[in-house]
């Protein structure tokens, strides 16, 4: 059995002032156990049993109290990377958007064939599903519409 790494919490805020932001922070949902992760720290508990308290596990407690240490409340701010950038820029989409409302009926493999003949990039349909999700557009197959059929015929 191993002993039980310490390390110590610095203080540098006052525990009603962690009351105070738990108060504060319900918009932002993640900071909440952070907080009460810091302020169990404070009330001497140790890191694995507040982080089993909060319901992480005691990787993420060091990470916390590491953040806590170098830079009080502004380290538990959660740090979003913000991912890959898209193979389409924003005008791009724009304009494949605008063309997609052109015309009422489209397959999959039509769009998925558009978007690589105009921008040089291939997508799945999986992928262009999600770009039409996007773009607030429903995705069905589309019904076939009877060539034969005249135009005034739903008046009759």
């Amino acid at each position: 059995m191993g002993r039980k790494r310490t390390l110590i919490v610095k203080k540098t805020v006052s525990e009603a002032d962690i009351n105070r932001r738990i108060k504060e922070e319900k918009n932002r949902a993640r900071i909440i156990p952070r907080l009460i992760f810091i302020k169990l720290l404070y009330s001497g508990m140790s890191v694995i049993d507040a982080s089993k308290n909060v319901g992480v596990v005691k990787r993420v407690g060091y990470q916390w109290l590491r953040r806590w240490n170098e830079s009080a409340y502004d380290g538990l701010v959660p740090r979003f990377a913000g991912g890959k950038p898209g193979r389409l820029t924003k005008e791009q989409k724009d304009e494949l958007k605008v063309l997609l409302e052109e015309k009422d009926l489209w397959y999959l493999k039509d769009i998925v064939e558009l978007i690589k003949t105009k921008f040089s990039v291939e997508y799945s349909e999986r992928q262009v599903r999600r770009i039409l999700k996007s773009f607030k557009m429903k995705h069905a197959k589309p019904y076939q519409v009877d060539y034969r059929k005249p135009d005034d015929a739903d008046e009759k």
